[in-house]
């Protein structure tokens, strides 16, 4: 058997990155697994009508960071958790070797130029879409 047929595709490795992100929810409270499973649903079409870069300010900007952790609600850490379960992924794509400092996606979308962009698009789109039908598997939907 080749080695080659023992590599996983980049379609397989998303659907096991997104299914560890869902399952990692699993654990937190009902609260918790409800915000996060609906954002999830969400932040697809966030980048499809907003762009990457205003979708990743966006999650920053409710995760709220500047706020001691014990005062940050449930929402602002589903926020901030889905904005390092995207930057993770996406990054160890387009930038390799960049997640496991102190960077993320959004600086380094401000760094780039728009070629990089649109693959950091492209692959968070991709990743989005694993995500979310896992979270709609697996995660509890918020009450209207």
């Amino acid at each position: 058997m080749s080695t080659k047929s023992l590599q996983k595709t980049l379609e397989q490795q998303r659907a096991e990155w997104a299914w560890k992100c869902v399952q990692e929810v699993t654990s937190e409270s009902q609260e918790f697994k409800k915000k996060y499973g609906s954002l999830a649903r969400k932040v697809p079409m966030l980048v499809l009508t907003n762009g990457l870069g205003q979708t990743l300010a966006f999650l920053l900007s409710k995760a709220k960071r500047h706020q001691p952790e014990e005062k940050r609600s449930a929402e602002a850490k589903v926020h901030d958790l889905l904005f390092v379960h995207l930057s993770k992924w996406v990054l160890d794509q387009v930038a390799p070797g960049m997640s496991s400092g102190n960077d993320d996606l959004l600086q380094w979308v401000l760094r780039n130029d728009s070629a990089a962009y649109r693959r950091a698009t492209t692959e968070a789109l991709a990743f989005l879409n694993w995500l979310k039908r896992f979270a709609e598997a697996e995660l509890p939907e918020e009450e209207v």
